[in-house]
């Protein structure tokens, strides 16, 4: 089982590295505007980043079994509880299938959107070659800053009140 679960893991990074190789896109850059996308949410509802205009968004990219994008959801959470009331909102984009993005959110404890991702939006946003990747996007829906890899609550919490005033 866990031989199986590691192949499958295995496969799925390298198919993620090829197509991100052979990718047409270019990478986001800050500065530039957030590219809209529709998603669904673990109910099967569309949301779109243009739903969160006027907002303070991180926008994180995260899967179930990485470990560093575990690590960050409890900041994360807390995050969503310090400044939620606040123009600001947390969203994850689970690169996972449902079922595993619900019963993460379930253990985690989640208290903000999670959505599902797609090529689409991983081909525009990046493409997104390594996990977690997050974007901190204004209220404008520009991009203000993008961190690969698991960053301090602090970093975060500076970037939002620095967004907010």
């Amino acid at each position: 089982m866990k031989r199986a679960l590691f192949i499958r893991l295995i496969a799925v990074i390298a198919a993620a590295f090829m197509l991100g190789a052979c990718s047409p896109t270019r990478a986001l850059e800050i500065g530039e505007d957030a590219p809209d996308f529709s998603l669904k949410d673990l109910e099967g509802r569309m949301v779109k980043l243009s739903d969160f205009k006027g907002k303070v968004v991180i926008l994180d990219f995260f899967a179930t079994w990485c470990p560093p994008c575990k690590a960050e959801v409890p900041d994360f959470i807390n995050l969503q509880n310090s400044y939620g009331d606040k123009d600001f909102t947390m969203v994850g984009v689970a690169l996972v299938d449902q079922n595993d993005a619900r019963a993460f959110v379930s253990r985690m404890g989640i208290n903000y959107p999670v959505l599902l991702g797609d090529e689409a939006v991983n081909s525009v946003y990046g493409p997104i070659r390594a996990i977690p990747t997050t974007f901190v996007i204004d209220r404008n829906l520009r991009v203000a800053k993008i961190y690969v890899g698991y960053k301090a609550k602090e970093v975060f919490e500076a970037d939002v009140r620095e967004l907010l005033k």
